[in-house]
């Protein structure tokens, strides 16, 4: 794919601590090097910048850190052509919602954690791709509606969670290399698979733009 190619687009990136730093850089040089911007966006509580903490889970690991300044609450989302939700646990951390005030917790609940909102907001806007990767997806499962019928792939510790949402799973073959496009959502088994991933996002967002 040309540099430059997508020349004024903005690409969206959720992003929480347990994120991925290859996959990051992926997405920055990647998306840039087509003339894409990639704004990293969180949930920021208030406050002006938050700063993440990179995967520790490998002995002898050195954790990066990932400043973030978007509060993706404060943003337009129809500015985007393309929203991701990056892999690992980031999303996990994302579907944190706060019950109110004395009030038991409900399974309804789970539909108010911001990030998911924002997610299923775009999952219902088909001129935005979106790009939930490996355990991404769990973004997506409170609102199980969104995903019935769409084929994906996903890393096997959230495919339980995928097939009870009505999803439709390609396992991964020679032919797909672990991504998996269905139209406007683009899905990848793991962020092994990253840069195909965005090479696939960038060419739905073209395919889009051939549409208008």
């Amino acid at each position: 794919m040309k540099d430059g190619l997508l020349e004024g687009k903005k690409i969206a990136v959720l992003v929480e601590s347990q994120y991925i730093p290859g996959e990051i850089e992926a997405y920055r040089y990647g998306f840039g090097a087509l003339g894409a911007e990639v704004h990293f966006m969180s949930r920021l509580w208030g406050q002006p910048k938050q700063i993440f903490v990179s995967e520790v889970e490998q002995a002898g690991y050195t954790p990066q850190t990932l400043e973030v300044s978007i509060d993706f609450q404060n943003v337009t989302l129809e500015d985007y052509a393309a929203v991701i939700m990056a892999a690992n646990y980031t999303s996990v951390r994302l579907r944190y919602f706060e019950p109110p005030k004395g009030q038991p917790i409900s399974p309804e609940m789970t539909r108010s954690a911001p990030a998911a909102q924002f997610f299923a907001r775009a999952m219902q806007n088909p001129g935005i791709v979106k790009g939930p990767l490996c355990h991404g997806l769990w973004i997506l499962t409170p609102y199980p509606e969104l995903l019935k019928g769409r084929k994906v792939i996903c890393h096997e510790v959230v495919l339980a969670d995928i097939m009870n949402c009505g999803a439709v799973y390609v396992p991964r073959d020679a032919q797909n290399g672990g991504v998996v496009v269905d139209g406007d959502l683009v899905t990848g088994h793991d962020w092994h698979v990253v840069q195909p991933f965005v090479q696939a996002i960038a060419q739905q967002i073209l395919a889009l733009d051939a549409e208008v």
